[in-house]
């Protein structure tokens, strides 16, 4: 009842918040998404297609934040939870490069993709615009206040009201200023009952032992080399502020038509980098790629992230970063920009790196045609984690793990908690990184839909998706561009229903309902939804003899897969019969986990109601990239009738190794745009 009370409140306060505020340039509309992150897209794009009146706000000039900022070798952990417009948006990356699905891409085609959203739905975009203040009056968010980032006191402020607001940025500034609960840093394992927050020493990315620290090897009193912090290491669990490191996702290219030099930047300290220097005396250079991750990305480029004791991180360096005024945050910004540039400067050119070494170093630079406006260098610094809001439903450690499982979910998790280093310390005479932590090996759980929504009492017309309510390590496992987006589009079909159905009130939104419109209308266009059939849906698929079923969070897509290593002496097969909507032509994918052993070929029929058609599938044509253990292999386009005519079949039948039997899935053919 008092939920009730407070929403009908809240219709009182908006209906007299009308008034234009005296000297204030206001915007009335719908929904304001404040954060033109991958998250922000898509959530504009999904409320401008169901008729609302949408403003974008971005405080930088470029959309789609770290999905267009360099993070192309995307963090998957399982397909199955990438839906919806997440999924269309690596389907559209993927026509571009002429396969179904594109994970790894150039940031100058992710940014097109999302540009191509906001001009297909008209959504009105503000750029270089930053919030400065949120006025909430009795948990109603009246307006918001606006300043130019590139020149905030020379231009004048705007006011955006809106009926329903989501906060879609890195940092949580909307949500922040309107007075909603939240947290930084990491929280003890005892808040929540954990075991993996807090403080944590374990081995990934660490240095070996016998490191020095000292300024003067062995000498205590000449102070510490650059990057490590002299206050004592925390016990394990210990909760505190320090953050997981940022960094820049590196764009660089080796082809010498698209290639700008790398030149020493600005406050280039090569001091900074006494510590690799160290590393590598103890663990001696064989190429230049031992200290980063550097996945190669189309047209000879790179996505460069962080790797061992001593990389791309900087660590330390950004525990202010989540609630600084804008000048700090740049100044952390730009700092962590001229450190990066000076560790790439560095390895070129540093007489105490190896001469093979720099020589290969300066076969790369910058590529030409990518961040043209900037220097060649990404807009978009590596914000892995900043504020996170504290909601009605925290998302923890037992949520990843299955232990606990909400049942209002709108989106759905299911990468490793991953957790970069936040410190860096002496121990027993040695430098070592505290804060990395790597738990995998669960599948996809779902995120709570009061995990996206503040305490009714303190903002009952705001949704926060990516700065969401979850503990320091489960965050590390949601916090994912790919669940962003989906998360975000489930946050729009929300402030809609809120909107028509609620009084504004995010919280009275019927979280099923929300899950019907997504999943009836996953690309927000009224199209027909493709149909997806998994081995374990026992509704719409006939399993004929003895499978073993493989628990693999990695390759699967979903919870499992089915295997089967007899070679066909035991007849065996999985027919998929789905309940097709409509008569159509019907593009058909089978997915393939990667399997060791596996059968030269599998024998696949495909039945339209008929005629029965027989397909052969090389182990060869399933070609996996990126952070994924598995791919869809298309079988072809058939003409499938209404109802449970046609079938796919997939049998042991020729096999000389291992069957895989997992998803199947169904797209009508439809003109693309």
């Amino acid at each position: 009842m008092s939920k009730i009370i407070s929403c009908l409140a809240m219709l009182s306060v908006t209906a007299c918040a009308c008034s234009p505020l005296q000297g204030e340039n206001v915007k009335k509309v719908d929904i304001c998404v404040y954060g033109g992150t991958s998250a922000g897209v898509i959530a504009a794009y999904t409320a401008r297609q169901a008729g609302k009146s949408v403003l974008l706000i971005e405080p930088g000039r470029h959309l789609g934040g770290m999905s267009s900022g360099g993070l192309g070798y995307t963090d998957i952990g399982n397909k199955y939870v990438i839906r919806g417009l997440a999924l269309d948006f690596y389907r559209r990356l993927g026509r571009h490069y002429g396969k179904l699905e594109q994970w790894i891409f150039e940031p100058k085609e992710a940014e097109a993709v999302f540009n191509e959203y906001i001009r297909r739905a008209e959504v009105e975009v503000w750029y270089d615009s930053r919030i400065v203040r949120a006025a909430n009056r009795g948990g109603v968010i009246r307006n918001i206040t606006l300043e130019n980032s590139v020149s905030p006191r020379s231009s004048p402020r705007r006011t955006v009201r809106a009926k329903v607001f989501i906060d879609c940025s890195y940092e949580g500034d909307l949500m922040a200023r309107a007075g909603v609960s939240y947290t930084v840093g990491r929280e003890g394992n005892e808040r929540y009952g954990e075991t993996y927050n807090g403080a944590q020493r374990m081995n990934g990315h660490q240095f070996p032992d016998g490191i020095d620290p000292y300024i003067v090897r062995g000498d205590s009193a000449s102070g510490l080399l650059y990057g490590i912090n002299p206050d004592p290491i925390l016990p394990d669990g210990t909760g505190n502020k320090k953050v997981q490191a940022y960094n820049f996702r590196i764009a660089l290219t080796d082809r010498p038509e698209n290639r700008v030099e790398i030149t020493r930047p600005d406050n280039y300290d090569p001091q900074r980098y006494e510590l690799l220097v160290r590393l590598k005396e103890k663990l001696p250079w064989k190429t230049p790629y031992d200290v980063f991750i550097w996945s190669r990305m189309p047209n000879g480029k790179t996505d460069i992230n962080n790797s061992g004791g001593f990389s791309t991180d900087v660590i330390g360096e950004n525990w202010n970063y989540p609630e600084a005024d804008y000048p700090e945050r740049e100044r952390i910004r730009k700092f962590h920009e001229d450190y990066t540039k000076g560790l790439l400067y560095f390895i070129g050119h540093d007489p105490r790196v190896p001469d093979s070494i720099r020589r290969e170093m300066l076969r790369w630079g910058y590529p030409k045609d990518e961040y043209t406006d900037n220097g060649h260098w990404t807009h978009q610094m590596y914000v892995r984690e900043a504020r996170r809001m504290i909601g009605p439903v925290v998302m923890t450690q037992h949520h990843c793990l299955g232990e606990e499982t909400v049942t209002d979910g709108i989106g759905w998790a299911a990468y490793t908690m991953d957790s970069h280093n936040c410190d860096r310390h002496v121990v027993n005479g040695m430098v070592k990184n505290e804060g990395n932590v790597e738990i995998g090996g669960f599948g996809p759980y779902p995120v709570s839909y009061r995990a996206v929504t503040p305490r009714a009492e303190e903002a009952r017309n705001l949704l926060v998706p990516v700065c969401l309510s979850a503990s320091h390590i489960a965050y590390g496992s949601i916090r994912m561009e790919p669940v962003f987006m989906v998360l975000a589009q489930s946050s729009a079909i929300a402030a809609c229903q809120a909107i028509d159905r609620c009084g504004g009130c995010v919280q009275r939104v019927d979280v099923a309902a929300v899950m019907d419109e997504f999943a009836g209308n996953p690309l927000a266009d009224g199209s027909q939804p493709e149909l997806f059939v998994d081995n374990s849906d026992a509704e719409n698929v006939v399993v004929s003899g003895d499978w073993k079923t493989e628990k693999n969070a990695w390759s699967a897509y979903g919870p499992d897969f089915l295997s089967d290593d007899s070679k066909g002496t035991f007849p065996k097969s999985l027919r998929y019969v789905p309940r097709l909507p409509a008569g159509n032509e019907y593009d058909i994918y089978v997915y393939f986990p990667k399997v060791g052993g596996a059968t030269t070929h599998t024998l696949i029929r495909v039945f339209d109601g008929a005629r029965r058609y027989d397909r052969r599938i090389r182990s060869s044509d399933v070609v996996v990239e990126g952070q994924t253990g598995g791919e869809w292999v298309r079988i072809g386009r058939y003409r499938l009738p209404e109802g449970r005519k046609g079938y796919v079949e997939i049998s042991n039948e020729e096999a000389d190794g291992i069957v895989v039997a997992d998803a199947v899935l169904f797209i009508p053919a439809r003109s693309e745009n």
